[in-house]
């Protein structure tokens, strides 16, 4: 592996370079870059994938929809449609991503948008609704055209952007440099306890800009939920924390590690069946996920996957093929540490109470 990254770096600069030139000529204004006079949040990251932008994303609905009038914007990567769509309650996956999905199901009401051009997209939302009191934008950071109002990078604790390198040798989509863009800075899935010398020490090495905020978040896991029928009582953690449980972890998402390592604590089998991040599964996946899991022995064992996944799996061409199978998914959410919670929801709140064109308005 490390002969391949070696092997691939000459590529890595290569790419690194296209990149950095396109990120001057937005710099320089010879490519323009679009702002609005509406709070726009943008939440990506540098890497390409897995740090937990949905998760966050939803923190940040749940934090501000009692207030604000608010819609999130994504590309609506993994669909299989173009331009701009809205999402209703017929939506699919496969019409506008499973992302997108995740957050119309979670949140009813919530307007739910996507466009591969994101200022296109701002354009058509606020056409449709006038009354907008703020915009996310998921994965957005390298989306240039957009200028956002304030900006959040995120950082998987376990592969920290300073120590990572450009595409294909590494996992980065632009040189390190492109953080300074950035507002506020999220070192995500950190250890549910954070000593204060490892925070100093984190801190050190991502070396914030006077402008910048760092702050530190890790995950919760909920309890698993039915996949065949929500809604009714999930499992708790007393039921399937047993040593002698067996679960066939079904997934298809950028970085696994966070919930392997949860798993791996409580539960001793655990069978991982991994392909790709926003993987189309098929019928052919779901009969192999079934001869796996008819193969374990023992009487106690599920099937679970993400809640990402589970946007995927609830096509209707896949209801028949799971109906009979015990396959649940688990919730996750985001807290932070310490008083990093206090001062990142003012931050935020500050940031669209303070940019409202019309400030008495607050309807959700």
């Amino acid at each position: 592996m490390k002969f391949l990254r070696i092997l691939l770096f000459p590529f890595s600069i290569l790419y690194g370079w296209i990149v950095f030139l396109r990120n001057k000529l937005y710099d320089w204004k010879i490519i323009p870059s679009k702002a609005f006079d509406i709070p726009t949040i943008s939440v990506g990251n540098l890497s390409a994938g897995g740090t937990g932008k949905t998760p966050h994303i939803e923190y940040l609905i749940r934090l501000l929809k009692p207030e604000f009038y608010l819609a999130t914007l994504s590309r609506g990567y993994g669909r299989k449609t173009n331009g701009f769509i809205l999402a209703d309650t017929q939506s699919t996956a496969t019409d506008i991503g499973d992302e997108p999905l995740q957050f119309k199901k979670k949140f009813s009401n919530l307007r739910v948008a996507v466009d591969e051009e994101r200022v296109r997209g701002i354009n058509k939302l606020l056409i449709e609704y006038p009354s907008l009191q703020g915009i996310l934008l998921d994965d957005a950071f390298q989306h240039r055209a957009v200028q956002p109002g304030l900006s959040i990078l995120l950082s998987d604790f376990s592969k920290l952007y300073y120590n990572d390198c450009m595409l294909p040798s590494g996992g980065l989509r632009e040189f390190r440099s492109g953080s300074k863009r950035a507002d506020i800075i999220i070192v995500t899935k950190c250890p549910t306890i954070l000593l204060p010398i490892e925070r100093k020490r984190l801190l050190s090495e991502i070396k914030p800009l006077p402008h910048q905020k760092v702050y530190f978040s890790y995950i919760k896991y909920g309890n698993f939920v039915s996949l065949n029928s929500e809604g009714t009582n999930p499992l708790s953690k007393e039921y399937y924390f047993d040593r002698n449980f067996s679960i066939i972890l079904l997934t298809g998402i950028a970085n696994t590690k966070a919930l392997e390592y949860y798993l791996k604590d409580k539960i001793k089998n655990i069978t991982p069946i991994k392909y790709s991040d926003h993987h189309h599964f098929t019928k052919e996946d779901i009969g192999n996920v079934q001869k796996i899991f008819n193969n374990i022995a023992t009487a106690n064992k599920i099937i679970l996957t993400t809640e990402k996944d589970a946007m995927r799996l609830k096509s209707p061409e896949f209801s028949e093929l799971l109906k009979s199978l015990p396959i649940f998914y688990i919730p996750i959410e985001v807290e932070f540490h310490d008083k990093d919670k206090v001062l990142f929801n003012e931050q935020i709140i500050n940031y669209v109470r303070s940019n409202q064109k019309h400030s008495n308005l607050h309807s959700k």
